[in-house]
């Protein structure tokens, strides 16, 4: 017999009943990420804040919010695009801007185990109640605290009754399993449906009677929460390109996210679909990259015959543009005996038969990226969109849920790619947090990843990094001698990318893996990081790393200059949630920071776009609302975004 949900069609009737099952105390589990019923939430941590009596502890992460224009210039540039982006309706989660602000009621109390980059330093609540845990662990931990209540944003079947879990199967089938081990009750479930969700079949399609209520609300839905696509710098681009060439045919993918994700989706699609063209970008870049061991070893510069299979915790744009352009086409099946004898080349035509109509080129956790993602998932052929397996974390992080040998056989010569913050000289890299404490985004699944990339053979992990940052006016190297936190530590160390090259850390003695690190450093910082490591004992001398003198930003961008003239590198690999005017004015308000970051700086600036006959800009003006300036104050603005936009 068919057990069907109740069915709510009000927040205040949801809230109602999770308070009659529940009690006073409410302990929440809700997804990470875009699986968070923004309205249902607020309902609920409104009716908390309202009733003193009651207690809201919720137990989440990335908890997506969208950015606060501080400044008068961001003002003017953000608030148009943030309307048009995210929608005049759109739900911001109170108790995450609560949060930002420091004030969230005192009956309410929220534990995350990753934050939206950067978003929450200084913020006392979050940095307090910050939980550290590997994504394969957090259903664990979460099942321990004895949640009584899990909501969750869900995708209607079109046609169908069924439900999905759509972009966030990734822990509630396991939480639920984890309940069960120790024992504890299954907890409410309330799911809300999304009419712009995608309906994602297999692990992530339930029937109803898996909810105790489904949620329907009433008339339009607030657009899904879509992360703006960065534009990528030359350092990003030679990160990338360096990276494509790690990655063998016939292998398997984890992609982070970010732009230098993007880069290296854009060089993996010019490998594959214009080889002449990738080729003469790496060779300017890399010379000798046909003879370097790392390539010959472990990757490749041909086109993806074979292609890629796909195991990536975050399904993002990367991988929609990876598989339309044919990279991603590997197929899989849940069957050992099979996919043992593809391994051995014994599949015969019935195998292949099989592969061909059951297989899945790409398993992820959860999907978060831009409306072009959510409405490409949607438009997809139900077939094709059957190719993605959405399922639990368990299956994507690790080896040891169950099926270790299915899992080895799938992700067969794998290659997984994730960025961090810092790399010291020994090879251990800083991703989350800060030496003092304060927690930057949180670990995820890339202790995961990296751990993994040591247990499967044939397999390597690559940490991406910027050589340098830039901030306040101050250039400082992101590869240093020592830090004072750790998110993967140096016994497993493996391959490490900046904008100067790849460094092979793998099995390498300290002062190896010293010398290689120095050889992708930036050259400004080289001489002082040598002679830490030589202060320490840990080399005997300087030398040995010949391109350093080429390791500067100006070096990159000229070999870079004819590529990105030619458009083979633009500024936006991946598409742009801006308009042709938002993307010049992306530019310039980015020089403009630079230039007036500190005093003397911004005097200068001022200066020169004083003494400077700029040639108007009338539509980049308009949209900056400086088109008839007013006062002393905007005038000065307007010359100023005059000369930047002149600038670049």
């Amino acid at each position: 017999m068919t057990i069907s949900p109740l069915a709510l069609d009000s927040l205040d009737a949801a809230v109602d009943l999770l308070l009659t099952r529940t009690g006073n105390t409410l302990r929440m589990a809700a997804p990470l990420g875009l699986g968070k019923p923004h309205r249902l939430l607020n309902a609920i941590t409104r009716r908390v804040s309202a009733q003193p009596d009651l207690q809201l502890k919720l137990y989440t992460a990335l908890s997506l919010t969208p950015p606060t224009p501080r400044s008068d210039i961001e003002k003017r540039f953000m608030g148009p695009f943030l309307a048009r982006h995210f929608g005049a309706d759109f739900p911001a989660l109170d108790y995450a801007l609560a949060m930002r602000r420091d004030n969230l009621p005192a009956n309410i109390e929220v534990e995350e185990f990753y934050f939206q980059s950067g978003g929450l330093l200084g913020a006392s609540h979050a940095q307090r109640h910050y939980n550290s845990l590997n994504y394969t662990h957090v259903a664990r931990a979460v099942a321990e605290r004895g949640v009584n209540v899990l909501v969750q944003l869900v995708a209607r079947e079109p046609g169908g009754q069924r439900l999905s879990l759509s972009c966030n199967p990734d822990l509630t089938l396991d939480l639920l399993n984890e309940l069960a081990e120790l024992g504890l009750p299954r907890p409410l479930i309330i799911a809300e449906v999304h009419p712009d969700l995608p309906f994602m079949d297999g692990d992530a399609a339930l029937d109803p009677g898996f909810f105790d209520a489904v949620l329907d609300l009433p008339g339009p839905a607030p657009q899904l929460f879509a992360l703006p696509r960065e534009p990528v710098g030359d350092a990003d681009y030679a990160i990338g390109l360096y990276a494509s060439t790690l990655v063998r045919d016939g292998g398997s993918l984890q992609i982070g996210i970010g732009a230098l994700s993007d880069a290296l989706t854009h060089a993996l699609v010019l490998r594959h679909t214009r080889n002449d063209t990738y080729r003469a970008l790496i060779k300017a870049l890399w010379p000798d990259v046909e003879h370097s061991p790392i390539v010959c070893r472990w990757g490749g510069l041909g086109p993806f015959e074979q292609g890629l299979f796909g195991a990536s915790e975050m399904v993002m744009d990367g991988f929609m543009h990876l598989i339309e352009a044919g990279v991603i086409k590997r197929r899989v099946v849940d069957d050992i005996e099979l996919m043992q004898r593809v391994f051995e080349h014994r599949a015969d035509d019935a195998d292949l038969a099989r592969l061909e109509t059951e297989g899945q080129h790409l398993h992820g956790g959860f999907f978060l990226g831009s409306k072009d993602l959510y409405r490409w998932l949607r438009e997809l052929p139900p077939r094709e969109r059957e190719r993605i397996g959405m399922t639990r974390i368990s299956h994507i992080n690790e080896l040891y849920g169950g099926q270790e040998t299915l899992e080895r056989l799938q992700r067969r010569e794998a290659r997984f790619f994730n960025t961090c913050m810092m790399m010291n000289l020994l090879g251990a890299a800083t991703s989350d947090a800060l030496d003092n404490g304060q927690v930057v985004s949180g670990v995820g699944g890339q202790y995961n990843f990296v751990a993994m990339a040591q247990a499967l053979r044939e397999s390597r992990s690559a940490l991406m990094l910027r050589a340098v940052r830039e901030s306040g006016g101050k250039t400082s190297s992101n590869v240093v001698w020592n830090y004072g936190h750790t998110t993967i530590p140096r016994h497993l160390r493996d391959v490490a990318i900046t904008e100067y090259g790849i460094a092979d850390l793998r099995g390498r003695s300290d002062e190896d893996c010293i010398r290689a690190m120095l050889a992708i450093s930036d050259a400004r910082f080289e001489p002082a990081l040598a002679q830490s490591a030589i202060t320490a004992g840990k080399l005997a001398v300087k030398g040995g790393y010949e391109s350093i003198a080429g390791n500067t930003p100006e070096h990159i961008t000229r070999i870079l200059a004819p590529f990105r003239a030619s458009g083979d590198l633009p500024d936006y690999p991946l598409g742009s949630d801006f308009t042709a005017v938002e993307q010049r004015l992306v530019k310039a308000l980015g020089w403009l920071k630079r230039n007036t970051a500190t005093p003397k700086l911004k005097l200068a600036t001022i200066c020169r776009a004083l003494l400077a006959s700029s040639p108007d800009d009338p539509e980049a003006m308009a949209r900056m609302g400086l088109g008839a300036a007013a006062g002393l104050r905007e005038k000065l603005l307007a010359r100023l975004l005059r000369y930047a936009l002149n600038s670049q």
